[in-house]
């Protein structure tokens, strides 16, 4: 979901981590990250983010395979 900064107005700012940015780990200050699918682990402290984009792309998340499609035709 992309609110482009209406949300965070109110809310305030949330601490994530932003693949197309430099990001400094907010509990040691150093820019060295383990990237994983969903999180971002600092690689000194262990401290671990969320990805603002995890999870949505990928090879085969939208994708349906053969049977899936097939499924889908039978119920329409």
């Amino acid at each position: 979901m992309h609110v482009f900064g209406i949300k965070e107005a109110i809310v305030g700012y949330r601490i994530a981590y932003r693949p197309s940015q430099v990001n400094h780990c907010p509990g040691c200050g150093h820019t060295h990250w383990l990237v994983g699918r969903t999180t971002a682990e600092c690689a000194y402290c262990a401290t671990a983010l969320p990805i603002v984009a995890g999870a949505t792309s990928g090879v085969g998340l939208i994708t349906l395979n053969n049977y899936h499609r097939d499924q889908a035709s039978l119920a329409a």
